[in-house]
C-alpha cells in the first residue's frame, strides 16, 4: 500500500532511502536545511569499505583519545565539554571500548557494507549512471612494523570474516603505484573494496529522484513535530507544515536536537572530519590510508582527496587549519614527493559525521514513535553504507522482511 513519507534529511542516507522508497511505490518528500551541496555526504574520502570491520569504539581508543586531547592535530581529538549530552555519550562511548562490543559489531558492520557496495553497483546499472566506480581495492600502508603487526592481526579477523585480503611487501607496493614516491614497511590489501567520487553520485542522484517526481525542498530546517496517540501527524518550519503517513530521520549529527523533541534521546556526536583536493597528477592510483596517521588518499574524477581526522567538537564547521596541515603533514612523510600547496590547503573543507557510542548506526522505529524511522550515526561509514541503509529503511516501511538483523541497529538500544 503506497504511503505518503516525508525524509528529514538530505544527505546520502536520506537521498538513498528516498530512492528506494520511491520504487517502492511511495510518494516520498525531501526536507533539508542546507542547499545540499556540502557537508559529509560530499567531502568523504569516497570509499565502499567492508574492510573497516572494527567500529570506533574499540579497546584503547579512548586511552588514546585522553592522549591526544592536548594534541589538536592527532588523528582522533576529543574536546572537553561540560554539557550533559556530551559527558553521557563520553561515558557510553568509554564503556564501548570493549572486546565485547567488537566481537558483536564485526559482522554486523561487514554485512551492511558489502549490501552496499553491491547496491551502488546495482543502482549505477538500473539506472545507467556514470558516477566513478572502481573496485582497486584499499591499502593500509604502515609506516612501522607496530602498526604492520596491527594491521596483519585485523586483516586476519577479516579473512576469518571471508573477506579477500592480503600483505603486500613494500617491493610490490611500488611496484603498483611507480609514479609515486613511498616512504612505508609494507601494507594490507583489502581487496573487497571499491571507491566512489561523491558528488558525482549524489548529483546524479538527486536529479535522477526530481525527474521521478520525489519532492525535494532545501533551506529549510524542521522546527518541530506535531504528535498525537504516539504518532507523528506533522512536521513544521518557519512557514510551512508537512503531513505524512511515515516520517524518517536522516539528519546526521543534528539528528539527537530534531529525536529529542519527541522524547527520543539518541546519544550521538558530530565528528568533523577535513579534507583537502588536488588537481595535480600526483601518481597515487589506488585508494590508500595511510595507517599511523590515519589520512585516506583516494584517487578521483579529475582530481586527487586526502581526507581524514576524527574532531569531537559539537556541531560547527569551522575549519581548524592545524587539522588541515596535519593531514598535509602526514601525506609528505609517507609521499615525499607530494607536498599540498597553499592554495590546496586553503580550499580544505570539512563535514560532521555523527558517531554513536558503540560505534554502530542507529537504524529502526524507536518504541517511543509508531511511525517514525530513525536512519543515523553512520560515523566514517555512511558513505559505505547509504545505499544499504536506504533499502533497510525502504522494507521497514513497506512492511517486508528486512535484509538484515536489525536487532543490533536498534536507536533504543542501551549503553
Amino acid at each position: 500500500m503506497a504511503k505518503e513519507i516525508v525524509i528529514i534529511g538530505g544527505g546520502i542516507i536520506g537521498l538513498c532511502s528516498a530512492y528506494y522508497l520511491h520504487k517502492e511505490g511511495h510518494q516520498v518528500t525531501i526536507i533539508d536545511q542546507s542547499t545540499m551541496d556540502y557537508g559529509a555526504s560530499y567531502i568523504n574520502a569516497g570509499y565502499l569499505s567492508p574492510s573497516h570491520i572494527i567500529p570506533l569504539a574499540a579497546p584503547g581508543v579512548m586511552k588514546k583519545g585522553l592522549k591526544w586531547m592536548f594534541n589538536p592535530a592527532s588523528p582522533l581529538f576529543i574536546k572537553p565539554r561540560f554539557n550533559s549530552d556530551f559527558l553521557c555519550w563520553v561515558w557510553a562511548f568509554n564503556k564501548s571500548c570493549s572486546s565485547k562490543n567488537v566481537d558483536r559489531s564485526i559482522s554486523a558492520i561487514k554485512d551492511i557494507a558489502l549490501l552496499g557496495r553491491d547496491l551502488y553497483s546495482e543502482i549505477k546499472e538500473n539506472e545507467n549512471f556514470n558516477f566513478q566506480l572502481e573496485q582497486k581495492g584499499l591499502l593500509m600502508i604502515c609506516q612501522t612494523e607496530k602498526m604492520l603487526e596491527e594491521e596483519i592481526s585485523v586483516a586476519q579477523i577479516a579473512q576469518n570474516e571471508g573477506l579477500p585480503v592480503r600483505e603486500v611487501s613494500i617491493s610490490d607496493l611500488k611496484k603498483m603505484q611507480p609514479n609515486a614516491k613511498l616512504n612505508a614497511k609494507g601494507a594490507i590489501l583489502y581487496e573487497c573494496d571499491a571507491h566512489t567520487t561523491p558528488h558525482a553520485f549524489m548529483n546524479e542522484m538527486k536529479t535522477y529522484l526530481e525527474s521521478s517526481g520525489v519532492l525535494i525542498h532545501k533551506n529549510e530546517k524542521i522546527k518541530d513535530f506535531t504528535v498525537k496517540n504516539g504518532k507523528i501527524t506533522s512536521v513544521t518550519n518557519i512557514n510551512h507544515t508537512y503531513t505524512a503517513d511515515e516520517f524518517i530521520l536522516a539528519t546526521g549529527s543534528w539528528s539527537s536536537l530534531l529525536s529529542k523533541k519527541l522524547g527520543i534521546k539518541l546519544l550521538l556526536e558530530a565528528g568533523k572530519g577535513y579534507r583537502i583536493n588536488s588537481e595535480r597528477d600526483l601518481g597515487i592510483t589506488i585508494p590508500s590510508i595511510l595507517a599511523e596517521a590515519k589520512v585516506a588518499i583516494t584517487p578521483m574524477q579529475g582530481f586527487t582527496r586526502f581526507a581524514g581526522t576524527m574532531e569531537i567538537a559539537g556541531i560547527n564547521h569551522n575549519i581548524n587549519k592545524v587539522r588541515v596541515e596535519a593531514i598535509a603533514a602526514a601525506t609528505k612523510k609517507y609521499f615525499p614527493n607530494i607536498e599540498l600547496n597553499k592554495q590546496e590547503k586553503d580550499m580544505a573543507a570539512c563535514g560532521l559525521r555523527p558517531v554513536t557510542p558503540d560505534g554502530m548506526p542507529y537504524i529502526g522505529k524507536s518504541d517511543k514513535c509508531e511511525n517514525l524511522t530513525i536512519a543515523t550515526g553512520h560515523a566514517m561509514m555512511g558513505w559505505s553504507m547509504g545505499p544499504s541503509t536506504g533499502k533497510l529503511v525502504s522494507e521497514i516501511i513497506s512492511n517486508k522482511k528486512p535484509s538484515l538483523d536489525l536487532d543490533v541497529y536498534h536507536p533504543d538500544r542501551r549503553f
